[in-house]
């Protein structure tokens, strides 16, 4: 393998630090967040990256009449490579979440700040880690004239943070990017040693439930039927389906087990003597893959059905939000390639794990395209003083560089 590349990406801090201050600044909040999304940042990225050697840029901008250029951008940045047939793919995303309680930030979260070997602000992390560890490893190739085995092609999409309809989900609806042998990774999530390929993802759905009863005074609760003293027996049975029913386990997952969590509680009644006839609460649901959604919900609706017969009540029950994939296998070649490139730049054995939480990478796998989501990260995405630590940037990007030159 070409050590030139190695070398450069050693003196790329500058490079890294040059990159991540230019984007931390440039905000880019989804509409949902008040935000005017993200074309700004990325029409300054395209121009970086122009500057820089990497002038084979793509446009797939999803409509979107909410935001002033009336566009999401979604780029694709290509190196070609020596042999056609499947490509690379390194996918980040160049939106982020608001910064939250300004008075909980040490620094300016908009001006990236580098101290102790850290760069701190909103986005350093999530996702511009990835991103920058991405182009930076396409750099040390270019600058040095090594042409990969095969194409390798970052994908910067938008809209990671809502949800991704004006990103991975519109580009996978509208376009046909990805190739059935193509090697997909997302760094957008990871631990601190680098040893977690993230191949698989629980189930999810979150679940609303409402109860409607009878309304009457507290000294006489036997003249009403008691909304909120339904749902509360429902929340244990429902939690109780996790040992009941849903009884497999998989110590790929942290827990092992499917989750059924009674979380969310709204309101009823405002004083408390009187007996509620209304009441609603939530479940958040993680489960393991080979437990499709549809069925939990099933199995839910008929613990609902002995409640609200039991209690006198009228339960309706509504799925908030869902989303369900398989696995990527573990042994499928992309996690191949990165467990020996972490062996090599980090020296920790790569293991595959699943998750409870939901990442773009659940839309590629129920698409038919395996994907692993990882990199080396102290996950401070979303929280106060967010910061990345420039080594994993460069380690990362030693990571990519290596799978780009070997990749068979």
């Amino acid at each position: 393998m070409n050590n030139a590349a190695f070398e450069y990406l050693d003196k790329s801090v500058a490079t890294v630090i040059e990159l991540e201050e230019m984007l931390t600044a440039i905000v880019a909040l989804a509409p949902e967040s008040g935000g005017d999304g993200e074309w700004k940042k990325a029409e300054a990225l395209e121009a970086w990256l122009r500057k820089k050697g990497l002038t084979d840029i793509e446009h797939y901008d999803a409509p979107d009449p909410r935001v002033s250029v009336g566009k999401r951008p979604n780029l694709v940045v290509t190196v070609k490579g020596k042999n056609p047939g499947k490509r690379l793919w390194i996918m980040a995303h160049t939106d982020v979440v608001p910064a939250g309680d300004l008075s909980m930030w040490k620094t300016d979260p908009y001006k990236a700040v580098v101290k102790d070997g850290k760069i701190y602000g909103r986005g350093v992390e999530d996702n511009q880690q990835g991103l920058v560890s991405g182009v930076v490893a396409a750099l040390s190739l270019v600058d040095n004239h090594i042409i990969p085995e095969h194409d390798v092609k970052l994908l910067i999409v938008a809209d990671e943070e809502y949800g991704s309809a004006f990103g991975i989900q519109w580009l996978l609806t509208n376009t046909k990017l990805f190739q059935e042998d193509d090697l997909i990774i997302i760094p957008d999530g990871g631990k601190a040693d680098g040893s977690e390929i993230e191949t698989a993802e629980k189930n999810i759905c979150w679940l609303k439930v409402h109860t409607k009863g009878k309304q009457c005074h507290a000294s006489i609760p036997d003249e009403g039927a008691n909304a909120f003293l339904a749902n509360c027996d429902l929340a244990l049975r429902l939690n109780r389906l996790e040992t009941e029913v849903f009884t497999d386990r998989n110590p790929i997952f942290t827990p092992e087990r499917s989750t059924i969590t009674p979380t969310r509680k709204d309101a009823n009644v405002p004083n408390i003597n009187t007996v509620p006839g209304d009441d609603v609460f939530y479940l958040d649901m993680r489960v393991l893959p080979q437990y499709p959604v549809a069925r939990v919900v099933a199995e839910c609706r008929k613990v609902m059905d002995q409640v609200q017969k039991q209690y006198g009540v009228t339960m309706v029950e509504e799925v908030v939000q869902s989303n369900e994939s398989p696995a990527t296998p573990v042994n499928a070649p992309v996690v191949g390639l990165l467990k020996q490139a972490v062996k090599e730049v980090y020296g920790v054995e790569g293991k595959a794990v699943g998750i409870g939480g939901g990442t773009v990478g659940a839309y590629l796998r129920s698409a038919g395209y395996p994907c692993v989501v990882w990199s080396r990260q102290d996950e401070t995405m979303h929280a106060p003083n967010e910061y990345t630590i420039i080594d994993n940037i460069v380690g990362d990007a030693k990571v990519f560089a290596r799978i780009m030159m070997t990749a068979r």
